[in-house]
């Protein structure tokens, strides 16, 4: 295995007043999402970061992801009629392999340094929660503030919310990311989006892994490990539901011309001397 970028984030939701409007709800075919937004000049008080909207569902709602006790992961989703009464989108900040701030996870866990890194936040979050899959919750503007949120709008997740604040889950230049994402770059690209009736979920940890296991160049086998075959997100190779669709295929294929003798030009091509589908 090895190391690659990972992204932490919190998940932010919007009470959507025109839910009802029939731009809001679908008929299960998939319109582009509302909004995207991106900087890659994220001042976290040392250095610029990225940080961006990802996973925007309109008419959505946060759900748990959770896969180990004593730690809480959330994500959000939309139904096919998109047509609840909230919107969410996860925000990112970037998290690089050799980050100042993963350097005592990097001397305690090597290569597995980013994935401890966001269990640590997700057993942060879950603490903050009360440990009941309850989620930290805290109002946009007090989030920025540094205050904890003395009340909170309704949620669209149903296992219960709990003001939190979750300005202290992560390092404070994440934080500072965070923080000047919010207010000089994505609230002037979409006015409206900082206010108090935004409320910040935590934490959604999972948008990017941070190893990725490595794979033959021509047979996109592990290596060392014949016949096993890593794919997708999971395995580093994807970052997102389309990338790791393609990557499927492209390793479904490899899967075909070792186990049916198949031949023939492919239909899909990765980079001399890739890993692995690039994206």
């Amino acid at each position: 295995m090895t190391r690659r970028p990972s992204t932490d984030v919190v998940n932010a939701e919007h009470f959507s007043k025109y839910a009802k409007d029939e731009t809001q709800q679908h008929d299960g075919t998939l319109p582009v999402a509302s909004y995207r937004l991106a900087t890659n000049q994220a001042f976290d008080g040392e250095m610029n970061r990225g940080a961006y909207s990802f996973c925007m569902c309109p008419g959505g709602q946060i759900v748990p992801s959770s896969t180990e006790d004593g730690e809480l992961c959330i994500n959000g989703m939309s139904f096919s009629n998109r047509d609840s009464l909230w919107a969410n989108s996860a925000l990112v900040v970037t998290v690089n392999p050799d980050d100042p701030i993963l350097q005592e996870y990097r001397q305690s866990h090597g290569t597995l340094a980013g994935l401890q890194f966001q269990k640590d936040m997700e057993r942060r979050a879950c603490k903050l929660g009360g440990g009941d899959m309850t989620v930290p919750v805290q109002r946009l503007t007090d989030f920025i503030r540094g205050e904890l949120s003395s009340t909170v709008p309704a949620s669209s997740y149903r296992l219960g919310t709990k003001s939190a604040p979750l300005h202290e889950i992560y390092p404070v230049p994440l934080y500072n990311s965070f923080v000047d994402a919010i207010t000089n770059q994505f609230a002037k690209q979409m006015p409206g989006f900082l206010c108090d009736e935004a409320l910040l979920h935590g934490v959604e940890t999972r948008t990017s892994s941070p190893l990725r296991v490595l794979r033959d160049a021509n047979t996109l086998e592990a290596i060392g490990v014949g016949n096993l075959f890593p794919t997708g997100e999971g395995a580093g190779f994807a970052g997102g539901i389309v990338s790791a669709a393609v990557d499927g295929l492209i390793v479904a294929e490899a899967i075909k011309v070792k186990f049916l003798e198949t031949s023939g030009a492919s239909l899909f091509t990765t980079k001399k001397n890739s890993l692995g589908f690039e994206y």
